[in-house]
């Protein structure tokens, strides 16, 4: 079941990054693209045998796991700054791309590198699933590094989540408050996320299912902007040919 998850959240990511292949060759609202794409690079990454396959290029050592939680970061950054952006959202812009956003970053940045560092991550594990049961100094350490991933995130998150709920309840368009209510159940998905320690074992496939339902939340809720915005520029287009 959470094997079928990943990959049709790849698909679905995969498929809407390259439908965006035309704007950005035309340089056109090319910034979807590239958070679509690391998307799509984030869930490659944590699919079992694309990351075995990566990380043994890169020496087997985990090291696709830090370039997986330094994508995440970069997909967030940008994602709250396009959401935001285009809901109106002032307070939610100022918080993501001002001092407390860049803060919250370096500071995530810093302590996802240092807990690395300090790890003992020689050999591939998905998800670093057999790196935290070594020894006890090194699974306090990889809980400390997974909380630091999940800690950008959540901000981001929560910053975005009065906006999309202020966008939904308003008067837009339909088709624009739907985006609004996908992607607040997006980030209401990912700000949980900071909860996942007190997740019991016995249901830890709990994490799955709410980190990919945030994801497919997320490329739906952008490809109804993008539905949106083409049907705003035909009726533009069309209002343009009757005044001439």
């Amino acid at each position: 079941m959470i094997e079928m998850l990943q990959w049709t959240t790849l698909i679905a990511s995969g498929a809407a990054t390259l439908s965006r292949i035309p704007n950005l060759v035309r340089r056109k609202n090319g910034s979807m693209f590239y958070i679509l794409g690391l998307m799509t690079l984030a869930i490659l990454l944590s699919i079992k045998g694309p990351y075995l396959a990566i990380d043994g290029l890169l020496g087997g050592t985990n090291m696709a796991n830090l370039l997986l939680r330094f994508v995440i970061l970069g997909a967030i950054y940008f994602l709250g700054i396009r959401i935001a952006a285009g809901f109106g959202d002032e307070r939610g812009l100022r918080l993501v791309r001002g001092p407390a956003g860049m803060l919250a970053f370096g500071l995530v940045a810093i302590a996802l590198l240092v807990s690395f560092i300090l790890m003992d991550t020689a050999g591939s594990s998905v998800g670093m699933g057999t790196v935290d049961d070594r020894n006890e100094w090194n699974a306090v350490v990889v809980e400390y590094y997974a909380a630091a991933g999940r800690a950008y995130p959540a901000y981001v998150c929560l910053v975005l989540l009065p906006g999309t709920v202020r966008a939904f309840r308003s008067s837009l368009p339909a088709v624009l408050r739907a985006s609004a209510l996908l992607l607040a159940v997006g980030s209401a998905a990912i700000a949980v996320s900071v909860l996942f320690p007190l997740i019991p074992p016995a249901v830890g496939y709990l994490k799955f299912v709410i980190n990919y339902t945030a994801i497919l939340c997320f490329v739906a809720g952008l490809a109804l902007i993008w539905v949106a915005s083409g049907r705003a520029g035909r009726r533009q287009g069309a209002l343009s040919v009757e005044r001439r």
